[in-house]
């Protein structure tokens, strides 16, 4: 029995290319900025259920890039 080829490419659908930015995790600061408010408004709309963050070990809020972009209308 051959395996396959170790790097051969996902195939999707989606005839868009994929974003590298997408899997990057913002912090509530570059979320502010891109909206133009504070970091405490980003972390209130965290705690509301407007945005969903992720904790890192530390217990620091991360913000998925993919869905920054949604909001903003980018993506």
């Amino acid at each position: 029995m051959t395996n396959p080829e170790p790097h051969t490419p996902i195939v999707t659908n989606d005839p868009r290319p994929a974003d590298p930015d997408d899997d990057k995790l913002l912090t509530p600061g570059e979320v502010a900025t891109m909206f133009r408010v504070s970091p405490k408004t980003v972390t209130r709309w965290h705690q509301t259920g407007k945005i969903s963050a992720i904790r890192t070990p530390g217990g620091h809020r991360r913000f998925r890039a993919k869905e920054i972009k949604q909001l903003l209308g980018d993506a």
